[in-house]
């Protein structure tokens, strides 16, 4: 057993979870949907996120939301920190350890697509490793060939556009395309990502999407659209615009995240 997980039975009880939930920049305020909330700093569970990011929480959260019983990180660790795209694993390793089957992640994105604008959400259908790490590399067993199909629940996918059609939120999908960060993409990239067939690119999300795969977890993303990409409006792009307007993704995404917990 992890020390991560020791300290977390200390505190929090070694009750199982349902499932765990990753927030993105200026995605926080998900964390105030939990009842009976119990909150550990990031600070003592080795091999968690070290909050270096502005807009990124720094803890974990675990009590109940949608009737289960949920862990929620209100950050986590991006490539760009430190140059490690397996930073997330010891923290996800834990999770599923807690009994977590489902991991759903959030994010906050530009978009290169008219359909999702400013405050809209964007369910991801899959991905592009524009980034081109892997966090396997170095994995020494057979199991570092994880089959990516379907690396976005079709089922989860599926229930979320149901609930949000009875909430009245608008949920398009659509491809994510993960780049490295930290300097936002020039307009070229923009172009070049757009040919490539995504729809929004961000700096997350899709390692530990690879990552959870490896741990045999479900997973289920969404984006919450904060400006358009480089080129594509007249918006000042920059991480304080972001966390500015993630908010209006948050609250959507504070009425959709319970409701499909509850379904899980």
């Amino acid at each position: 057993m992890s020390k991560a997980l020791k300290t977390i039975h200390k505190i929090a009880g070694s009750e199982p979870i349902a499932a765990a939930i990753v927030l993105g920049s200026g995605l926080s305020a998900l964390g105030d949907e939990l009842t009976d909330k119990v909150i550990i700093p990031f600070s003592s569970l080795k091999g968690f996120p070290a909050g270096g990011v502005s807009g990124h929480g720094r803890d974990l959260l675990i009590g109940t939301m949608g009737g289960k019983r949920v862990a929620i990180l209100t950050g986590r660790e991006h490539y760009y920190e430190h140059g490690n795209a397996a930073a997330m694993l010891p923290a996800l390793e834990t999770l599923a350890d807690l009994g977590a089957k489902t991991l759903l992640l959030t994010n906050s994105a530009g978009s290169l697509d008219e359909r999702f604008r400013p405050g809209d959400l964007m369910l991801i259908s899959d991905h592009i490793n524009y980034a081109g790490m892997n966090p396997l590399i170095g994995e020494p067993t057979d199991r570092r060939f994880v089959n990516m199909v379907d690396c976005y629940a079709p089922d989860l996918r599926a229930k979320a556009k149901g609930l949000a059609e009875k909430l009245d939120i608008r949920l398009n999908e659509g491809i994510y395309l993960w780049y490295s960060g930290p300097s936002f993409e020039t307009v070229a990239e923009i172009q070049m990502a757009i040919r490539l067939g995504a729809h929004a690119v961000g700096m997350s999300t899709a390692p530990e999407v690879i990552l959870a795969r490896f741990l045999g977890l479900k997973v289920w993303a969404c984006s919450s659209i904060t400006n358009m990409g480089a080129g594509l409006s007249n918006e000042n792009i920059s991480h304080e615009h972001t966390k500015t307007m993630a908010v209006q993704g948050a609250e959507k995404l504070r009425k959709l995240i319970p409701a499909l917990v509850e379904e899980l």
